[in-house]
């Protein structure tokens, strides 16, 4: 993996998004192939990843449309699953307050819950100082790579009849692992036993809360619940 630096330029965080590239290229390829296996076109595919761009919400959509979902079903299932972006741009627009409102549109639109870890993970190199071009650059990389690896997982779909039979359908779940390993390794502004404490207050509200809530409604709620509790803790600890 590549050792981030203090450098802000777009070249940096072409290069510093590449590591998010191979866990895009594994997943991407796994939605791909499920699409493809439920009777997506290629250009169907790409379209939705474009558009979209959300590998859990196409996840959701594809499996979804699968079994003939109403629109307005998916609609509210995508933005539940999805809502979580609203807090992760909470968090990044105080760094570009200087910045044009085009430009935190266009920031607020491809980021993703890998490009929101990494720009995180690049704060305790910057003393906490995020430029535009950085992130966008490591945006606009993530993006086409995403779109890339669906197509050719349409294209290798029809050689795989069955997907979950290999297990595909985890894939973003492995990634979230690895993101979630990655920013509690490089986060030092945080002691190790908060970030564990919270890690394991998310999982217990998320086994406790999947008996009585919806699942798509439930992660928004994990994630407010995980942030408060974090917060609680850090300022405690102080």
């Amino acid at each position: 993996m590549m050792r981030m630096t203090d450098d802000l330029s777009p070249r940096a965080g072409v290069m510093e998004a590449v590591p998010t590239a191979f866990g895009y290229i594994g997943v991407g390829i796994a939605f791909g192939i499920i699409a493809k296996a439920n009777g997506f076109s290629l250009l169907e595919i790409l379209l939705l990843s474009m558009v979209t761009y959300g590998g859990s919400a196409q996840f959701i959509m594809v499996s979804m449309m699968a079994v003939h979902a109403s629109l307005l079903a998916i609609l509210l299932s995508v933005f539940l699953v999805n809502s979580r972006m609203i807090l992760m741009s909470t968090v990044v627009a105080p760094y570009f307050k200087s910045e044009s409102m085009m430009r935190n549109i266009v920031i607020g639109s491809l980021i993703t819950d890998e490009t929101f870890a990494l720009g995180m993970n690049k704060l305790n190199y910057t003393d906490h100082t995020l430029r535009f071009g950085w992130y966008n650059a490591a945006n606009l990389f993530a993006y086409l790579i995403w779109a890339v690896a669906t197509v050719v997982g349409g294209a290798l779909g029809t050689l795989i009849v069955d997907p979950q039979k290999f297990g595909m359908d985890f894939a973003i779940v492995a990634m979230f692992i690895g993101l979630l390993y990655l920013q509690v390794i490089a986060d030092k502004t945080i002691r190790l036993t908060i970030q564990l404490a919270v890690i394991g207050f998310v999982i217990v509200i998320m086994v406790v809360g999947l008996i009585f809530i919806p699942k798509n409604a439930l992660l928004l709620l994990a994630a407010i619940l995980g942030c408060s509790f974090g917060v609680v803790l850090k300022h405690g600890a102080r």
